[in-house]
C-alpha cells in the first residue's frame, strides 16, 4: 500500500491522519479536498513535497476523482459535511457531499478495484439515555436524528451495498467525538479554548448534561491505519477510547486547566434535537486487531489540545470573529 488518497485531508481529522501517515509510515499521500470553510491549508503546511500532494476539488466530481483513485493503492474517505448546527440550517451540502460524494468515490473504487476505507460517526446510531448502561456496538441499529447523521448513515449503507453487490474491498469505521489539533473553532472544545484565549466568556448549550465519548484525533488516526492494514474486508469497526464525559464537565476542566474559575461560563439556548449521550464499545477493534489508544487520560489530552491552540493563534484567530458572530445571531 504505497500511495494513499485521503479525501477531506485538509479538514480536522483528515489532516491529523495525513500527519500520522507521513510521520509514522513510508506511505505517500494525496489529499483531495474541496477547501470549504472547514478546511485549512495551513493544517498541511510543511509536509514533505516528495511524499505529499494537495489536489483541490469536489469528491462528487467524477473527472477529478477517477484518475486519483486509479493512481492510488488505497482510498481513505474522510471528506464530509459534519457540523450538526449547519445541517439544521441547510441540509443541501450534506446530501451533496455525504451521499453523492460517497457514491462517486465508490463507483471509482469499483472501476479500479482500489482498497477503500470509509470514515463514519457514532451519531448514525442516534443517542442513548443518560442512565442507560448500554454502549453502541457494531450491531446497533441505525437511528440518526439530524440531516448530518442521516446522510452519514446513508453513506455507510452505500458502502455496505457496494461490498455485497459489487465486491469492492472496503471497511467502515464509526468513531466517537474527536478532539485535538486542527479542529475548526465552531466545534465545542476548540470554541471554548479559543474563547478563553480571546477574552470571551465560554458558552454552554443548555445545562450541559449531554454526554459525549471523547477520543484524541491522534488515536483515531492510529486506529484507522490499523483497520486499513489489518481489518477484514466488508467489516465495520467502532473506534472509541472509553472517554465518556458530559459537556459541563469538559468545560469546567478546560476552565480549570486554563487558570479560570470553573463557573466562568454562560448558558445559551440548547441545540434543537440535541442528542443526549453517545458511548462506543470499541472492544472488537482492540481484541481482533490489537489497537490501543495512547491518550487514555482525557485531561492529559485536553492539556495537549489547549497547548496547541495556545501556540497556534495564527491558525484560528482569523476565523474567530466570524464564528462568534454566527453563534451570536443564533442566540448561542
Amino acid at each position: 500500500m504505497g500511495k494513499i488518497l485521503v479525501t477531506g485531508g485538509a479538514g480536522f481529522i483528515g489532516s491529523n491522519f495525513v500527519h500520522y501517515l507521513l510521520e509514522n509510515t513510508d506511505h505517500s499521500v494525496v489529499v483531495l479536498d474541496k477547501m470549504t470553510y472547514a478546511a485549512n491549508e495551513m493544517s498541511l503546511a510543511g509536509l514533505p513535497a516528495d511524499r505529499f500532494e494537495l489536489v483541490k476539488g469536489d469528491i462528487a466530481d467524477t473527472d477529478i476523482v477517477d484518475p486519483l483513485v486509479k493512481a492510488a493503492d488505497a482510498v481513505v474517505h474522510y471528506a464530509a459535511e459534519s457540523h450538526n448546527d449547519n445541517s439544521l440550517n441547510d441540509p443541501t451540502p450534506f446530501i451533496h457531499t455525504n451521499l453523492i460524494g460517497t457514491f462517486t468515490l465508490l463507483e471509482a473504487v469499483r472501476r479500479h478495484k482500489t482498497r477503500y476505507h470509509h470514515i463514519s460517526t457514532d451519531e448514525v446510531f442516534g443517542d442513548l439515555e443518560l442512565d442507560d448502561p448500554a454502549k453502541f456496538t457494531e450491531t446497533t441499529p441505525y437511528n440518526p436524528s439530524s440531516p448530518y447523521s442521516s446522510t452519514k448513515a446513508g453513506s455507510d449503507l452505500l458502502v455496505r451495498a457496494w461490498v455485497r453487490s459489487f465486491g469492492i474491498e472496503a471497511t467502515i469505521s464509526n468513531c466517537s467525538n474527536n478532539y485535538g489539533p486542527y479542529q475548526h473553532i465552531e466545534k465545542f472544545i476548540p470554541r471554548q479554548i479559543t474563547n478563553i484565549l480571546a477574552g470571551i466568556q465560554p458558552k454552554l448549550y443548555g445545562e450541559g448534561l449531554n454526554v459525549r465519548d471523547w477520543i484524541h484525533a491522534s488515536d483515531h488516526s492510529s486506529a484507522v491505519h490499523t483497520i486499513l492494514e489489518k481489518g477484514k474486508i466488508g467489516e465495520t469497526y467502532l473506534i472509541g477510547a472509553d472517554g465518556e464525559v458530559n459537556n459541563i464537565t469538559v468545560l469546567r476542566s478546560i476552565l480549570r486547566l486554563m487558570g479560570q474559575s470553573e463557573d466562568a461560563f454562560e448558558h445559551v439556548v440548547d441545540r434543537p434535537g440535541h442528542d443526549l449521550r453517545y458511548a462506543i464499545d470499541g472492544s472488537r477493534l482492540r481484541a481482533e486487531l490489537g489497537w490501543e489508544p495512547q491518550f487514555t487520560n482525557f485531561e492529559a489530552g485536553l492539556k495537549d489540545t489547549i497547548a496547541w491552540y495556545t501556540d497556534n493563534r495564527a491558525w484560528w484567530e482569523p476565523l474567530k470573529a466570524e464564528v462568534e458572530a454566527k453563534y451570536a445571531k443564533a442566540g448561542q
